[in-house]
């Protein structure tokens, strides 16, 4: 089992930056995919990138698409979401979460496939 925590939201103005992270406790970080979704008032969760047990695939939505950059720290049991450009529709409850990756299996984008959630950050984007 894993417990997540998340950090880093805040107001941001719009085409300004943000970094979040998620602090993973237990020794098996690494056996995990992890995932980052939000959830706007209103709306349902929806997914933002995801990364590989490894690190080594990384996955993103179209909405997010080159203003976003997901990354992990296996050794710090670390996953962190960097932000730029940001818009004002992305302001939203973002979310991480962990999914046991087993060999050769796909990282999945949909929030019903992850096992574990944190309780989420707020990330406001206004002037």
């Amino acid at each position: 089992q894993v417990q997540l925590v998340e950090s880093g939201g805040g107001l941001v103005q719009p085409g300004g930056s943000l970094r979040l992270s998620c602090a993973a406790s237990g020794r098996t970080f690494s056996s995990y995919a992890m995932g980052w979704f939000r959830q706007a008032p209103g709306k349902e969760r929806e997914f933002v990138a995801a990364i590989s047990r490894s690190g080594s695939f990384t996955y993103y939505a179209d909405s997010v698409e080159g203003r976003v950059t997901i990354s992990r720290d296996n050794a710090k049991n670390s996953v962190d979401l960097q932000m730029d450009s940001m818009k004002r529709e992305d302001t939203a409850v973002y979310y991480c979460a962990a999914v046991t990756q087993r060999a050769y299996s796909l990282v999945p984008t949909t929030a019903r496939d992850y096992e574990y959630w944190g309780q989420g950050t707020e990330v406001t984007v206004s002037s």
